[in-house]
């Protein structure tokens, strides 16, 4: 199990409390310059934390606080963790083995031993036969490979990618993931990814920290994060698309620029007559030609196509208030959806999700999520 909860004063402000158990991949994702590579850095004993504590398998590798100052902090080399870094870092005059050997130069290996260890790497990142090039001899997804082997060459307890996939092809890129998917299997050790591609957080990740300016904002699983973010930042950091705002008194939500009322139902949490954001996933929306008892009245904006799957702007009736609706081709066809038609959505009260409009220094960052 590794445990983070770090706080950092300078360079930048840093607050991130998350673990991260053998065999999860778990991703940290936030705009750029948030604070995600730092994270990493300081795990790896690259950079250190002001206060806080950082354990991997048992081991404490940094611990301090504000009254006592630091009282553990091993170094990078002695911290048993591979780091990918987003550039490769693969040594420009070494072949492809001799990079993967220099984290074995000293582990009391034979020369020969430490060769055919990294060769053993290099043959289950299935490039085997590229050992003795050099690196401006590879494509990018090979030196990606080459340095994959080269960070868990030592074996090490933790494995830390920053964007390792964000140099390489559409196809190099899948047959990647299908290499990390193998890796969790085998090695059953904690992997934490930044990545600015929430499409690849969802499809690898199984759980997502979000991070903004330092502050971890919210963790929680891939499904959880889109259909239930912790509030109206994170819901516009993920890029939910139908985020609007309202009054939410006595499970009643109101939305703001139109007289539209839901009944929600809320956990409590939210007090009463207070503004706040909310979202509704795409399941939540049903899209009609004629008007039903619960149904509102909207104009087809705009349409657009993406292979399969259309995506349509609609403007509620008597508003400025815009919803976006994905649907197959399909389904456009059948409802004979096109621009400027008068359409009915309805809207499922039950899915909705009610927001505080909290600061991202709120205290309550750090609880687990609803």
């Amino acid at each position: 199990m590794l445990k983070i909860k770090l706080a950092q004063a300078l360079p930048m402000p840093i607050q991130v409390n998350l673990e991260c158990a053998p065999g999860e991949l778990h991703a940290l994702v936030g705009p750029s310059g948030s604070g995600k590579t730092t994270v990493l850095r300081t795990i790896a004993g690259l950079r250190q934390a002001s206060f806080g504590l950082i354990e991997c398998d048992s081991q404490v590798w940094f611990q301090g606080d504000e009254f006592n100052g630091v009282s553990q902090c091993l170094d990078a080399a002695t911290r048993s963790c591979g780091f990918l870094f987003q550039q490769y870092a693969l040594f420009p005059h070494l072949t492809s083995l001799e990079n993967v050997c220099i984290p074995l130069q000293n582990s009391g290996l034979s020369k020969n031993e430490r060769q055919a260890t990294a060769l053993r790497w290099l043959d289950q990142m299935g490039i085997s036969d590229l050992a003795n090039r050099m690196p401006n001899q590879l494509s990018g997804g090979q030196q990606q490979r080459v340095a994959l082997a080269r960070a868990l060459a030592r074996k090490p307890k933790v494995l830390l990618l920053d964007e390792p996939f964000s140099a390489i092809d559409a196809p190099t890129r899948q047959s990647l993931y299908k290499t990390l998917a193998d890796l969790r299997r085998d090695l059953n050790i904690p992997i934490l990814m930044v990545t600015h591609d929430l499409r690849e957080a969802d499809l690898l990740a199984d759980r997502i920290t979000v991070i903004d300016k330092g502050i971890s904002l919210q963790t929680s699983s891939p499904r959880a994060l889109f259909q239930r973010p912790r509030n109206s930042r994170v819901a516009e950091l993920v890029g939910i698309r139908n985020m609007f705002h309202g009054v939410f008194n006595a499970g009643s939500l109101s939305w703001d620029g139109c007289g539209e009322k839901f009944p929600v139902v809320d956990k409590g949490k939210i007090p009463p007559n207070v503004r706040v954001a909310w979202v509704i996933p795409q399941s939540g929306l049903s899209v009609h030609n004629y008007p039903t008892s619960t149904s509102i009245p909207a104009i087809v904006e705009t349409m657009s196509s993406l292979g399969q799957i259309a995506v349509t702007q609609f403007r509620i009736q008597d508003s400025q208030n815009t919803v976006e609706w994905e649907a197959s081709s399909a389904e456009i066809k059948r409802l004979n959806i096109e621009c400027g038609k008068l359409m009915h959505i309805e809207f499922d009260g039950s899915q909705i999700h009610i927001m505080p409009l909290r600061p991202i220094n709120d205290p309550r960052r750090f609880q687990e999520s609803i």
